[in-house]
């Protein structure tokens, strides 16, 4: 072994080293000094069973999302039966998964061509006369009904995904779980009543038409509603409590959805302190809008959200371009709020807390002090068996050790993973794997000493004989933890992740870094017998 191969390792291990400790220093070290910024991102999170937050299942109702469908369709059914030449087309629900639409008996041949050409989820029935008129059943297909149940929940997932994105909570669980729940954890969330609100707000945003008359009337019940109309509540939001405010009688039709809204952002209003909300719109809304605007003009256009308006503005001309903005004396959390829920998109169905358990601080902190009292005696008993049985070669056992878990916690800074209680049950097993390459080397060792050959001579052999088994353990073991990251929920993922960083930091560990200590002592100390 020459003296430039021994060089070159060393920079490697001592390289590595260094850099395990800088990526672990923004984890230990709080707060970080200014110059050292640029490593402010590496950080160990912890999990829930550490940290503390908010564990939830949130149940999706996905008949509900079914309904939804039909009414969706229904509207653009009847929009495109208009558009066909059909007079007075009447489209409404029968039942949860069909649609009744009644229309002269002389249109049905043109339904039935656009059911075949745009809708065809729909199975078209029998139908009926009456009255001079055709009714027409279309049922849902039990495919269809499967797949709009499906999307649901993984649309409800991917919206509430970016939710919490948005909201800035570190390393969230989100995940299914079973066929319509969502489980959630939120680690040291700080307002778990905020964070529900926005996870299960349905938002569902319709634009809709003002009649200009008195509404208290309708909404006191003293006068019966005129024929497709709806008394709706704008939200007053007088000393900072949200409250329902004045009613306004709004036409029942939806003029437009909030599936054309392409981005939300919060911008400074014409008020000192004031926050409006811009959307931006896609092709098909900004056609929509320009049309509604140009022959609506001096008319208020209702911005509903959930059956709340935040705002009603007056249509003062025709507008191009896909662009509006919300306005309504928004504080900046409640403009955050709405920007996040318009941006990320509306929930699919409504979402309900099927499920909700939260972890204090100090149940954290008790599991950290427990997790970490195992870590530490067992540590200090594998410490001194190894020096006690091995003696020198115990002690470099040891240091491979601690390398292993220096290196360990350093690449799960670097990932910014997330520690939990499993994670810690991994460091541990590792740090048994990692003692046990060094003992099939150390016993590899000893035999070759016992056939009488030199120090040398019995390392070289000793390495070479032990590497194959040690290669072959650890890489088994690695395969294991990797289908247990691919199938496994998130805490056995936890664990699967610090199981195979600690297995190859293990394998770098024994089978270089504590064979360039015995390089070291064979070259430059030129020992002639080996402590073990």
């Amino acid at each position: 072994m020459s003296n430039s191969s021994l060089m070159t390792r060393t920079l490697l291990v001592v390289s590595m080293t260094l850099v395990a400790i800088a990526l672990l220093l923004p984890t230990v070290w709080e707060p970080l000094p200014s110059w050292l910024g640029f490593l402010s991102g590496n950080r160990v999170h912890l999990g829930l069973d550490l940290r503390g937050g908010t564990h939830l299942v949130m149940q999706v109702d996905v008949d509900q999302a079914v309904l939804n469908s039909l009414e969706i369709n229904a509207d653009e059914l009847r929009r495109e039966l208009r558009k066909a030449g059909v007079k007075a087309p009447k489209v409404e629900r029968d039942g949860a998964t069909a649609l009744k639409v009644t229309i002269p008996a002389d249109g049905r041949d043109k339904l039935v061509e656009l059911i075949k050409a745009q809708f065809p989820n729909f199975k078209v029935a029998d139908s009926e006369s009456v009255d001079g008129n055709t009714v027409q059943q279309l049922t849902l297909s039990n495919e269809e009904v499967r797949r709009i149940k499906q999307a649901a929940v993984d649309q409800s997932l991917e919206t509430i995904r970016n939710r919490i994105d948005q909201i800035g909570v570190a390393e969230p669980v989100i995940q299914r779980q079973g066929d319509r729940d969502i489980l959630i954890q939120l680690p040291g969330i700080q307002d778990p009543e905020r964070a529900k609100e926005l996870i299960g707000k349905t938002a569902v945003l319709n634009f809709k038409l003002v009649r200009d008359v008195n509404p208290e009337p309708y909404a006191k019940g003293t006068q019966p509603l005129p024929a497709g109309t709806q008394v709706l509540y704008e939200l007053d939001k007088t000393g900072g409590n949200r409250k329902k405010g004045q009613p306004l009688l709004v036409e029942a039709s939806t003029m437009m959805t909030g599936d054309v809204v392409t981005d939300a952002r919060v911008r400074p209003g014409d008020l000192p302190n004031s926050r409006v909300v811009s959307l931006d719109l896609n092709a098909r809304g900004a056609h929509l809008f320009e049309e509604i605007t140009g022959a609506n003009v001096n008319r208020r256009f209702a911005i509903v959200l959930d059956d709340t308006i935040y705002s009603a503005p007056v249509i003062k001309e025709r507008i191009p371009g896909g662009r509006a903005v919300i306005s309504g004396s928004f504080t900046p959390d409640e403009a955050k709020d709405l920007a996040i829920v318009l941006r990320s998109g509306a929930l699919p169905a409504p979402v309900t807390v099927a499920e909700e358990r939260t972890v204090g601080p100090t149940l954290g902190q008790d599991s950290i002090q427990k997790g970490l009292r195992s870590f530490v005696v067992g540590g200090i008993l594998v410490i001194v068996f190894m020096i006690f049985y091995y003696r020198f070669a115990g002690v470099l056992a040891d240091l491979a050790m601690i390398w292993n878990v220096l290196f360990m916690l350093a690449a799960l800074a670097a990932l910014g993973a997330t520690l939990t209680l499993p994670g810690i049950a991994g460091i541990v097993l590792t740090l048994g794997m990692a003692v046990d390459a060094n003992v099939l080397i150390n016993e590899r060792i000893r035999e070759e000493l016992r056939l009488g050959k030199t120090a040398r001579a019995a390392i070289d052999a000793g390495y070479q004989r032990a590497l194959p088994s040690i290669i072959d353990t650890h890489v088994t073991t690695i395969l294991s933890g990797i289908i247990l990251f691919q199938f496994g929920s998130g805490p056995i993922k936890g664990f699967a992740v610090t199981l195979c960083i600690g297995l190859l930091s293990s394998l770098f560990t024994a089978v270089v870094g504590t064979r360039l200590v015995w390089d070291y002592l064979l070259i430059r100390q030129r020992i002639q017998t080996v402590s073990i």
